[in-house]
């Protein structure tokens, strides 16, 4: 019974992984550029504090549509309602994660794939790229780098289990933690590009298109973020 279930949690995560894969490159994100003309007058940190409150609240009401949907007596949608989770809150963590490292000057060298793989490598591993080290940024989307997104999601989902528990208050403990692991990602990621970042003069000049709607696993120029909503 108990390789049974192992087996189950195994194709689960396998699902779940696959689609955080295939979501990666689609995200919208904004440039330098776009968060420099949102945010006028501001300095990266004032900037990453802005951006790091939105995508708190963005995880946050992930969870509590989830969690809630979780309370209905519907016991075979719950892994499908936890994916979903897992699936959106990666979402918003890795736009976050793109924007920061735009901010403190260490957005990825490479195609605008190549920086999808490496910021899904900053979630997996919770650390900022650095883009010294051309082995954290070759890592194809190879059986070590599937190894270790496996287990992030099954950190994620050991975590989650609470939320689809029926009888607890879902939509509160979904929000509270994943607002809490939210904070906790981005304030590991911006004291490794505090530390080894050169600030965002750095960077080189964008492809001047300023559309600011571009993806960020698109075949050309810089990936860019959406008009902010905080």
């Amino acid at each position: 019974m108990k390789q049974r279930g192992d087996g189950k949690v195994r194709a689960f995560l396998g699902v779940v992984a696959d689609r955080v894969i295939e979501t990666a490159p689609r995200i919208p994100v904004r440039d330098l550029e776009t968060l420099r003309r949102q945010f006028p007058g501001l300095g990266p940190e004032e900037i990453a504090d802005k951006l790091v409150a939105g995508a708190v609240r963005g995880s946050a009401t992930v969870g509590a549509g989830v969690g809630a949907a979780a309370m209905l007596p519907v016991p075979p949608a719950m892994p499908a309602e936890l994916a979903a989770e897992i699936v959106g809150v990666a979402s918003v963590e890795l736009k976050l994660i793109a924007e920061l490292h735009e901010l403190y000057g260490r957005r990825p060298p490479g195609n605008a794939k190549q920086r999808a793989t490496a910021y899904l490598g900053a979630w997996t591993s919770e650390r900022g790229i650095d883009v010294t080290r051309p082995t954290t940024l070759n890592a194809a989307l190879g059986g070590q780098m599937k190894r270790e997104l496996r287990q992030q999601l099954l950190k994620r989902t050991v975590r989650n289990l609470p939320n689809l528990t029926p009888f607890l208050v879902g939509a509160a403990v979904g929000a509270v933690m994943n607002s809490r692991d939210t904070k906790k990602i981005a304030e590991k990621i911006r004291k490794d590009l505090r530390a080894h970042g050169d600030g965002w003069e750095a960077l080189p000049p964008g492809d001047g298109s300023g559309s600011g709607t571009q993806r960020l696993g698109a075949t050309s120029g810089r990936p860019a973020l959406p008009p902010s909503s905080h």
